[in-house]
């Protein structure tokens, strides 16, 4: 069930924060802020019903969009093709933060509504590392039920 009581959200070594969800601009876009941990990121994934850009605001990151290594520091926006496969990690040895614009939005924003740990409103700090280890087959179908596709068993910066 989506916990919608706070903004921010711990998911895959990243904090992810609401700026604005899809129910706030009606229906138009999310946009979310995510700081991640060094070596953290989104795994492999897909969503042909929401668009998604990223832009770089502190630290380096390394996109996989569609079997292309894509290296991305501050400043940098990174768009991902419509249904395209995908995934990003932070490569740098600090935590780093990007924006990810989301069109329309409600993939995203009820995926980390219900698998995320919930986090205090306006939380800007990881957590330390609880050593959990995911419950692979319930995030697959949390996500699908969001429309959304993790790529399990692929490798997060390589093509199969």
């Amino acid at each position: 069930m989506p916990d919608t009581s706070t903004d921010t959200y711990y998911l895959f070594g990243a904090l992810v924060r609401f700026l604005q969800r899809s129910s706030q601009t009606g229906g138009a876009y999310c946009l979310a802020e995510a700081l991640v941990a060094p070596g953290a990121g989104a795994p492999p994934n897909r969503h042909p019903g929401d668009d998604e850009a990223f832009y770089v605001l502190d630290g380096r990151f390394e996109f996989m969009i569609d079997g292309a290594m894509v290296p991305a520091g501050v400043g940098s926006f990174v768009k991902v093709p419509p249904g395209a496969p995908h995934a990003f990690r932070n490569v740098g040895t600090e935590p780093a933060r990007l924006l990810v614009l989301n069109t329309p939005g409600r993939v995203h924003d009820g995926f980390f509504s219900e698998v995320g740990r919930p986090m205090p409103p306006g939380t800007a700090t990881l957590p330390p590392p609880d050593g959990e280890v995911p419950d692979i087959p319930r995030l697959v179908e949390i996500a699908r039920r969001n429309g959304l596709e993790l790529l399990v068993g692929e490798a997060p910066h390589s093509r199969e």
